[in-house]
Order: structure tokens, then C-alpha cells, then sequence
């Protein structure tokens, strides 16, 4: 299964879901410029979304629409394209248990802290129903 990033990297990008913007610089400096678009776009910002899309991340904007979302568009996306992880790591986002199960018997408690801080914070969002979809 491909997790696209170190756990460094997953790491650092749940933090900016607790206001560290620091982090967002350190990405696009260090060559991760589509992280700190991934975070942006979960925040709601159609211009990051549309940076993914026309940068070639559309597993990262399918991501974010299976999240913020739960567009069945973007997972279906996701499935037919064989982004496994990021679908178990969106339903973890979401609190899905099987997900959480998932990666507790693969021994990747980490990600669920990542999926905690995401969901902590998509949970007390009010995005844009107008956003665009996947």
C-alpha cells in the first residue's frame, strides 16, 4: 500500500489542522507545495482545490472531498484509481471504524491521531456548501 509521504511529512501536515502555520511555509519551501494546498483546500479554499486539480493531485483533491465532503464521487475516484490508503485514512477522518480497526491492527495508531485532528477540526467547520465538488 502506497502512504505517498513519510510519517514526518503525515505528521506535520495534521499539525497544521491546529493552527500551526509555520509548518504550511516549511512544506512549500521543502518541495511539498501540494501539501500545503491540501491543507488549504480542506479548509475550504477553492483556488488549493483548483491548484490540485490542475497540478496533477487529483488523488489529493479527491482526498479532500471525501472528506470535507463526503462526496461518493471523489471515493469513487479513488477506488477506481487504487488510492487505497487515502480512502481508509478519509473514513478514519470521519470516524468510520472500520478504518480506525484498520489501522490499529496494521499498527499505524499515528495516522488515527492525524484523522483525529482532521476530524476535531472538519467537525467544528461550517464549509461552504458551494464548494466545489470532485
Amino acid at each position: 500500500m502506497t502512504f505517498y509521504y513519510s510519517a514526518k511529512i503525515w505528521l506535520a501536515f495534521g499539525e497544521t489542522f491546529e493552527g500551526n502555520k509555520g509548518i504550511i511555509d516549511w512544506f512549500i519551501q521543502n518541495g511539498y507545495p501540494e501539501v500545503a494546498a491540501l491543507s488549504h483546500a480542506m479548509r475550504g479554499s477553492d483556488e488549493a482545490f483548483s491548484w490540485l486539480m490542475g497540478n496533477g493531485y487529483l488523488h489529493l483533491a479527491a482526498f479532500d472531498s471525501a472528506v470535507t465532503s463526503e462526496d461518493p464521487k471523489a471515493y469513487k475516484w479513488l477506488q477506481d484509481n487504487k488510492h487505497l490508503f487515502l480512502i481508509v485514512l478519509a473514513d478514519a477522518c470521519r470516524g468510520m471504524p472500520a478504518s480506525i480497526a484498520w489501522f490499529r491492527k496494521h499498527k499505524l495508531e499515528g495516522f488515527l491521531v492525524i484523522a483525529g485532528k482532521i476530524k476535531k477540526f472538519c467537525d467544528n467547520q461550517t464549509f461552504d456548501y458551494h464548494k466545489k465538488r470532485f
